[in-house]
């Protein structure tokens, strides 16, 4: 396993350390309960984000931006994909640069602030209580403040690559997210200014590419390679143009968006694109160059690229039918930011079938469990159902279906679907992902004090 995650650096033990640490885990890891924590709730907001979306399905139909469907959305962006995200740079930034996190503190102090503003600042928006979504707000904003402050002592890392560069660009992009969003949580109340489509879409692109879709992009430089058993032959120059692509682009086409100067917001468009497709070469070049038979993972990488492809397609489109057809081409880009989210949830459950087990297996291996089921020595395959995790594929993939098909042809009952298909799949990958390991944890507990227990082998 060491070979996976590469040397294990000298980190001070306040840092990142933890009671009961199995041997092969890197020093700079923090303890499992950080990224777990963040992991479930984004399965519970996914959950949330269903039953909003089931809620607002009429509304969908009728205006695309009306609060109900706003609110789904902010439980889609926020507490779901944007909670996996953070999860995902807690646990992996320590890796990727082989430093710690400042504070162990700081990380669970920004989960709690975290879920109290991504859930109160939806909720506020459905109910119409502004005083909800300002608090709202004002976590979300302590919540940024407290990443950036924890991830600043890693990020500092010098000569790491494309994956550093590429964090260090996303954590820039949320706290341009957070900004946008501090400014129009005050708009609610002071009303400065017009809050209409175009300038709810100049966030949406900056969160959707700049934040979350960066942040994926820098990490799976360093997944693709571990995850696939690849080794792409040369500089790995695409994974290098994505991550300064992707963010160049989003500087030139959310400004254009903003003030509606279409030549720059078409520029943008353009680097935007180039970033992206460089993101789809290298997943194609590590895919060619993997030395792991086709699977489930690979499947959920692949389907979640497609997605990706199709937001594209979606967003010509609307481009197209707006000048004709405004309502159409309105519903048009809902979708192609609904196909958008979905290459970022997609391969975020894909991956959560891969990193939990991984967590999961060390904080096992932390309370002395290192026998699976069959007493043969606890493996990541132990920790969840294969069957199960193909079903949440099937699940997720329906509802980003059902959910671009009925945003984009205003029909509240696909969207409806869509939503109950998102709540399925939270469901289904809470409980595959949690009972097994309970289950070990529990028998263990349940063992005999004086039961002999062997030593925890690397």
């Amino acid at each position: 396993m060491s070979t996976e995650f590469g040397p294990r650096p000298v980190v001070p033990a306040s840092a990142g350390s933890w009671q009961g640490r199995p041997a092969g885990v890197p020093g700079a890891v923090p303890p499992p309960s950080v990224s777990l924590a963040f992991l479930l709730a984004a399965a519970l907001g996914l959950v949330a984000c269903g039953v909003a979306f089931v809620w607002a399905r009429g509304a969908a139909a009728v205006d695309p931006t009306a609060d109900q469907v706003v609110a789904a959305a902010h439980l889609g962006l926020l507490a779901t994909l944007s909670m996996g995200v953070l999860g995902a740079l807690h646990q992996f930034t320590p890796v990727v640069t082989q430093r710690p996190l400042r504070s162990i503190l700081l990380a669970r102090a920004t989960f709690v602030c975290w879920l109290g503003g991504a859930w109160l600042l939806p909720l506020g928006i459905a109910s119409e209580h502004e005083w909800v979504v300002e608090t709202g707000g004002a976590l979300a904003a302590a919540a940024v403040l407290l990443l950036v402050v924890n991830l600043s002592a890693p990020l500092a890392a010098r000569g790491k690559g494309a994956p550093v560069t590429g964090l260090r660009f996303a954590l820039a992009g949320f706290v341009v997210t957070a900004c946008f969003g501090v400014l129009y949580v005050g708009d609610r109340r002071g009303n400065w200014f017009d809050l209409s489509g175009h300038v709810v879409l100049a966030h949406a692109v900056v969160g959707l590419f700049a934040w979350l879709g960066l942040t994926y992009v820098a990490v799976a430089e360093k997944l693709w390679p571990m995850f696939f058993l690849a080794h792409v032959p040369g500089r790995r120059r695409a994974g290098r143009v994505a991550v300064w692509a992707i963010p160049a682009g989003v500087v030139l086409l959310s400004p254009g968006l903003l003030l509606g100067l279409v030549p720059l917001a078409g520029a943008g468009a353009g680097v935007l694109v180039v970033g992206l497709g460089a993101h789809l070469t290298s997943l194609a070049a590590h895919v060619r160059h993997r030395h792991r038979k086709a699977d489930l993972h690979l499947a959920f990488v692949v389907t979640s690229a497609l997605w990706l492809v199709a937001g594209a397609t979606l967003a010509a489109a609307a481009t197209a039918v707006m000048p004709g057809d405004h309502h159409g081409g309105v519903a048009l880009v809902a979708a192609a930011v609904a196909a958008v989210g979905g290459w970022l949830l997609v391969t975020l459950v894909g991956h959560v079938h891969k990193v939990v087990p991984f967590v999961g297996w060390a904080a096992l291996r932390s309370h002395g469990v290192d026998k699976g089921p069959a007493g043969k020595p606890l493996l990541f395959g132990d920790l969840y159902s294969a069957g199960w995790a193909g079903v949440s594929y099937v699940t997720v993939n329906a509802g980003v279906a059902a959910l671009c098909i009925g945003l984009a042809a205003s029909a509240p009952v696909m969207t409806a679907i869509g939503g109950v298909f998102f709540i399925l799949t939270g469901l289904v990958v809470v409980a595959n992902l949690s009972v097994l390991p309970v289950g070990m944890l529990r028998r263990r507990a349940d063992a005999p004090a004086d039961a002999p227990v062997e030593p925890v082998q690397a």
